[in-house]
């Protein structure tokens, strides 16, 4: 007999003991919307990808120059909405739901405060952030006028960010990734519209006239903003008017709340410093990336965009763990809390073996996706196979890092983070980059990825990740 997650929690809450295939079926019921809407996601990348590849390198290469500095900024600023989503999750274990969308208006007061400063900051750095990152001077106008208006619409994404993760929490997987859906659907339509000229194609034997504005890079970023702008508008819409455990037309305080700030500092604070820690470590291997060549920056790019293909599955399982452990953690409940960590991590690793084969295998023709270029798909696919040795350990890391998160563990995450990847992979890139180039760095991100993984599921294996307890 199928349950749901609320009747899990529900369970637990009464300290029945559930079985496995139960446990497994409600990890599969919220997994499979979230792998097939990173698998989407996945795919409308490689599409924008490909739309910006095929102009040329320098329009891929100006878009990698920065890249690496969008992951810095919106990974602090998801790391710190993240720890909202976990308090939702651990209230709703607990049964206390009007603490739980006490925690939603007020984080809706945080997107709104904080998105604007951040995209001011964006803007702000957008001039001279190329050239900090040593761009070469052709690179740097596109790049400039990429991260700055991406940086605009950062309140949006917040918003669509937090709300779906706030969704997931209550067991609804589906909506949020109907909602990314949309928005990948329309950053295709977009950026095909903003980045193409207008032309004729030939379209079962006629002829016809395509409309563009032709605006290349800043066009691929005008376009992925204005997707960000549709999804946060309609997830804080679903918000509003759907029914539901955070529907926030019920009466309640808009009050800001000592609880909620003390578990935002112990949460989120801690988030956010990993989430600095890891995009900081990878804007510094894109400053040995960019001078190693045109062609060593644009394969970086686009091997990192074909690598998403094998880690979106162990994300999505990530979501599941958060939500679950969360719940089970605010119900009290340890043993389930370790039953379903164990149960997430196990299947996250084996469906990122599975994807590491397929990156192995297709690694000359995903990278023949993105670009025309033969340098770039021949050296692009050599570190692709370098990284598929990867992708299990990777996602130990991944599901594992989730299951903790979920349970207040954030600073374990984070010092695991900070040590592998400052360690190890920056360490192993500075030493290796001069006589190997791209190759040495990819080697350098495979060997931290493995180490990564096994110290993650030692401390899983200790159980000291539980000791935090449920948030106040």
């Amino acid at each position: 007999m199928s349950i749901t997650l609320e009747q899990l929690s529900a369970k637990m809450r009464q300290g029945e003991q559930v079985p496995l295939q139960q446990t497994a079926q409600i990890v599969l019921t919220l997994s499979i919307p979230s792998i097939l809407q990173q698998i989407v996601v996945t795919a409308m990348e490689y599409i924008d990808a490909a739309m910006v590849g095929h102009i040329g390198a320098s329009a891929t290469a100006s878009i990698g120059i920065v890249s690496s500095s969008t992951w810095l900024l919106h990974g602090m600023l998801a790391g710190l909405y993240m720890s909202f989503s976990i308090q939702v999750a651990q209230y709703l274990g607990a049964d206390r739901q009007e603490d739980a969308r006490g925690v939603l208006r007020q984080s809706m007061l945080f997107n709104l405060f904080v998105g604007l400063a951040a995209a001011a900051f964006g803007i702000g750095i957008s001039r001279y952030l190329p050239g900090w990152l040593g761009a070469d001077p052709a690179l740097q106008a596109d790049a400039s006028a990429y991260f700055a208006i991406w940086a605009a619409s950062l309140p949006f994404a917040m918003a669509m960010g937090t709300y779906s993760s706030m969704l997931r929490s209550t067991g609804d997987a589906l909506t949020p990734g109907l909602i990314s859906v949309l928005t990948c659907i329309l950053d295709a339509i977009f950026n095909y519209v903003l980045i193409n000229p207008t032309r004729t194609i030939l379209l079962a034997g006629h002829s016809i006239t395509v409309f563009g504005f032709g605006w290349g890079v800043p066009g691929a970023a005008l376009g992925t903003a204005l997707s960000n702008v549709v999804g946060g508008l309609l997830a804080l819409a679903l918000l509003l008017f759907r029914d539901g455990v955070l529907c926030i037309r019920r009466p309640g305080s808009w009050r800001i709340t000592k609880a909620c700030l003390q578990n935002l500092w112990k949460v989120g604070a801690p988030l956010a410093a990993e989430r600095a820690a890891l995009s900081s470590a990878q804007v510094l291997l894109v400053r040995i990336v960019s001078g190693l060549g045109t062609t060593a920056i644009a394969a970086n790019s686009l091997g990192v965009s074909a690598e998403s293909l094998c880690y979106m599955a162990g994300y999505g399982v990530q979501d599941a763990s958060l939500a679950m452990v969360g719940q089970a953690v605010g119900a009290h409940r340890r043993d389930m809390a370790k039953r379903i960590a164990w149960l997430c991590t196990g299947m996250g690793m084996a469906i990122m073996a599975l994807t590491g084969v397929g990156l192995y295998v297709f690694a000359p023709a995903l990278m023949g996706i993105f670009t025309a270029d033969a340098a770039v798909i021949a050296l692009g696919a050599q570190v692709l196979r370098i990284e598929a040795f990867a992708e299990p350990m990777f996602g130990a890391s991944i599901v594992a890092s989730g299951a903790m998160q979920g349970a207040g563990d954030s600073t374990g995450c984070f010092v695991l983070n900070l040590v592998s990847m400052w360690g190890i992979r920056l360490t192993l890139a500075v030493l290796l980059a001069p006589r190997f180039g791209l190759v040495g760095v990819w080697f350098a991100m495979c060997a931290e990825l493995c180490t990564r993984g096994a110290l993650f599921l030692l401390r899983l294996a200790r159980g000291k990740w539980l000791d935090k307890g449920a948030l106040a």
